[in-house]
């Protein structure tokens, strides 16, 4: 009987193997998110570029985030349609974008928050379930966008509200990421929080000779702290993740 047990035991543990071993996180998005070049010596990172970090031993992450994209770019350039040849039943699809939708001047990019933004999350969520695979919202990471009262003013706009707006009609996990990042750029301060972004004087930083100030991009440090955060919430509102993370 005990062989059998033993033997029983066995055999979950490799059925359970199996099955992490093959799912799957996608991670569509823009720079926020994306992985970026040069690692080694850049100090940009994308959350999405360390999340492996977060996840269980066998998960693959694949990161298809790119500096830039919108939802509406990220359709015509045909990079949603290379993920749904690939998205298989039991996977996820983190789906994360705003920063650029809003680029007015920009028409291969910009969308209406109501109209094309809406219905492009919509397109993603749809395909995504259509495939077996498990969509997950995420509203944008906020801006280091303190005004001269040290008060953090949002710059998103109607963005962030749309994609509550369809998780909830939809019932798609949603992770308000806006909401988190922005108690997490006040608890470090007017200041501090330049350490979670690209501050460098000129000669401070060999990859940024002449100097760096970005209050959109992340350091490394604000890297892993949104990913933090995103685990956080994933293990909260999404339970058929929570195995697949550490």
């Amino acid at each position: 009987m005990k062989a059998v047990l033993k033997l029983n035991l066995i055999v979950l543990f490799l059925i359970t193997s199996s099955c992490i071993a093959q799912t799957t996180i996608y991670m569509i998005g823009d720079s926020t998110m994306a992985n970026k070049k040069n690692p080694e010596t850049n100090p940009e990172h994308g959350w999405g570029q360390v999340f492996p970090d977060y996840v269980a031993e066998g998960v693959t992450v694949d990161n298809r985030a790119v500096n830039g994209r919108s939802s509406r770019s990220f359709i015509g350039e045909g990079r949603w349609g290379s993920v749904l040849e690939t998205l298989k039943a039991g996977d996820f699809v983190f789906i994360q974008f705003g920063h650029n939708d809003q680029k007015f001047k920009s028409p291969n990019r910009y969308t209406n928050p109501h109209v094309t933004y809406r219905h492009n999350l919509i397109k993603f969520v749809e395909e995504t379930r259509a495939k077996g695979a498990k969509p997950i919202l995420f509203s944008s990471i906020v801006r280091r966008n303190f005004n001269e009262h040290g008060t953090l003013i949002d710059t998103h706009g109607e963005y962030p509200l749309e994609t509550r707006l369809v998780a909830l009609e939809l019932e798609v996990p949603f992770i308000d990421l806006q909401y988190f990042t922005e108690h997490l750029e006040e608890s470090y301060g007017v200041e501090g929080s330049k350490k979670l972004h690209l501050h460098f004087e000129p000669g401070e930083n060999p990859y940024y000779k002449e100097g760096k100030h970005d209050d959109t991009h992340l350091s490394k440090l604000g890297a892993n702290e949104i990913a933090k955060l995103a685990v956080a919430e994933l293990k909260k509102k999404t339970s058929s993740i929570v195995k697949y993370l550490k």
